[in-house]
């Protein structure tokens, strides 16, 4: 097995015409330097170097060799030297997967500090539901990506080989149109919301609302279905229907025309950042997940 070291010996060798004269230039001892040319030419089965008079000339084998040897040796210098660079932070890349209320409120202060402290880190955004956000980590088409699951679904086990960094408990929102019965009420019971015409959002956000109505005795007329935050405003603000909505996404998103009011009992889904355990170690991740849980907690 030819090593990088033995080709750097090579390369001294042929520069300065003498194992003595590598020898000083390498800092080394010339006995070091003349087992290190027997041990690569083991490695490839011939003579590289012979002796002229008081220098030493290559092999045409040995001419070969070192022709090869500067190509690799950069390359290997400039690949060490990405990777210090990726180590310290002054370089690197994260592929970032969230869920729309995410992306609109905790991504953008988020990657703001982290460019700041790391202006080297590039991260790249897209924009994924749970589960599909997940199982994109998974297959490996993004290295961390922002989650959430309500408290009464249960099911830990669902990220139980993934890291799972906690960032924050997110409580549903009930949005009603502003001339609505109930719309300064302030807290609404979500028994008393069973006649109501029903605006729901993502699939596993349907899910909850049909389960939360249940839990109350009905179940709820979902006249239209929409993943888009703000089409559900609208259809709520034009008197179309009732939602909730996660306490996050009103954060981004001016309820024109519709009244947000508490509903009881609490609905709440829990929001964490993943990844996979051998991409927690490395650094621009590490950095990224700090960043978002600094964002959560402000």
């Amino acid at each position: 097995m030819i090593e990088a070291r033995h080709l750097r010996v090579l390369r001294a060798v042929a520069a300065t015409g003498s194992f003595s004269a590598a020898a000083r230039e390498l800092g080394c001892t010339q006995p070091a330097v003349s087992q290190q040319m027997k041990v690569l030419e083991a490695s490839v089965g011939t003579t590289l170097l012979i002796r002229t008079g008081r220098a030493m000339r290559l092999t045409q084998a040995g001419e070969a060799l070192v022709r090869h040897a500067t190509g690799i040796l950069s390359g290997l210098t400039a690949a060490e030297e990405e990777v210090a660079a990726i180590a310290g932070l002054r370089a690197g890349r994260v592929r970032l997967v969230s869920f729309p209320s995410g992306s609109s409120t905790l991504v953008p202060t988020a990657l703001a500090a982290l460019r700041a402290a790391h202006p080297g880190t590039r991260v790249s955004l897209v924009d994924a539901e749970p589960p599909r956000s997940v199982e994109m980590l998974r297959d490996g088409d993004c290295d961390l990506a922002l989650a959430f699951r309500y408290d009464s679904t249960g099911g830990a086990e669902e990220w139980d080989d993934l890291v799972v960094r906690p960032l924050l408990t997110d409580r549903l929102i009930g949005l009603l149109p502003e001339g609505h019965r109930l719309a300064a009420a302030g807290t609404v019971a979500i028994g008393d919301l069973a006649d109501e015409a029903w605006i729901a959002g993502c699939p596993r956000c349907r899910h909850q609302l049909v389960d939360a109505c249940e839990k109350a005795g009905f179940t709820p007329r979902i006249d239209f279905a929409t993943d888009d935050y703000p089409a559900v405003i609208g259809l709520v603000g034009a008197g179309l229907g009732v939602a909730f909505l996660p306490e996050l996404a009103l954060e981004s998103v001016l309820p024109k025309g519709a009244r947000a009011v508490t509903v009881e009992p609490a609905v709440r889904r829990e929001i964490v950042a993943l990844t996979l355990p051998d991409l927690a170690q490395v650094p621009a991740v590490a950095a990224t997940l700090d960043q978002l849980e600094r964002a959560a907690s402000r």
